[in-house]
């Protein structure tokens, strides 16, 4: 399943697909939730929403078409034009479907309000930052960012965001801006999930006596590759080999019975990974 979504990461169908999914999704958490309540999102459209808020003259959707223009001439000259002409349909569905789209989920309480939203969208950036585009607005720096010093994409929100609504603590209330926080907080977390959906995976070290045996079972029965790592024990001075495997959460406890069927005196490590690139993995994505 991962190599068949590895083909679709540059199909441009499914690329634009994606990206009028979660704009969709992301606009209805606005109209539907964001708006009804007076949340500042946060990002380039939180910016916006906020001017709307205070002179509504230019609905919030054409404002952050205009200020998409200077951070859209980044995206061509640092990126790549695929990722700019990506990038602009999104900004264009979004506007488009902010301006269009007339809903109202009918939350009431504004904690609530905030968490759902939040979640909402968060999932609605997270399909699009899947593609090889963006939403436009702080995504692209945002990718920027993330190509050349490999700083989170979430992280870059989480600090834009604190400095936005310290300036908006001038102009609106300080319930409502903290209620504009969780939002942010949960936009950030669920954004972060969905890009790592069918990408996380679990870096196993196995210290046993028996590792030959269990490598061989990881290979033939779990279709797992393996690594062996040598290394030498501070307290006995024994040479052994360390078995390093790369799995998903769902072969993992598998490999885990495994190990302890062969092996009860075992030691078993598993350290969590964002993803793993190459190889018989997920293929890098170049924009």
């Amino acid at each position: 399943m991962i190599r068949r979504f590895d083909m679709l990461t540059y199909n441009i169908w499914w690329n634009l697909f994606l990206i009028s999914l979660g704009t969709a999704i992301y606009s209805a958490g606005l109209k539907g939730i964001v708006i009804h309540h007076g949340f500042v999102p946060g990002g380039i459209f939180g910016f916006s929403m906020l001017l709307y808020y205070l002179t509504p003259v230019i609905s919030a959707g054409i404002i952050y078409f205009l200020l998409n223009i200077p951070l859209f001439v980044l995206g061509w000259l640092h990126v790549s034009k695929r990722f700019f002409y990506y990038s602009l349909y999104a900004m264009v569905f979004a506007s488009l479907s902010y301006e269009l789209l007339e809903m109202d989920f009918g939350i009431k309480d504004q904690l609530y309000a905030a968490i759902a939203a939040g979640g909402i969208c968060g999932f609605g950036v997270g399909l699009v930052l899947r593609t090889l585009g963006s939403n436009g607005g702080l995504d692209v720096v945002a990718v920027i960012l993330n190509q050349k010093f490999n700083i989170g994409i979430g992280k870059t929100y989480f600090v834009y965001n604190v400095v936005l609504f310290g300036t908006c603590l001038v102009f609106i209330e300080a319930d409502l801006v903290i209620a504009s926080l969780i939002l942010v907080f949960m936009t950030s977390v669920v954004l972060e999930q969905t890009l790592s959906l069918f990408n996380q995976r679990k870096m196993v070290l196995i210290i046993s006596s028996r590792n030959e045996e269990i490598a061989e079972i990881m290979v033939k029965n779990l279709n797992i590759g393996a690594t062996y790592l040598r290394s030498r024990g501070v307290y006995s001075g024994q040479e052994r080999n360390i078995i390093m495997a790369i799995t998903n959460n769902i072969v993992l406890k598998k490999l885990e019975e495994l190990v302890f069927s062969k092996d009860e005196n075992a030691i078993f490590i598993v350290e969590n990974t964002f993803n793993v690139l190459g190889s018989s993995f997920t293929k890098r994505k170049i924009y």
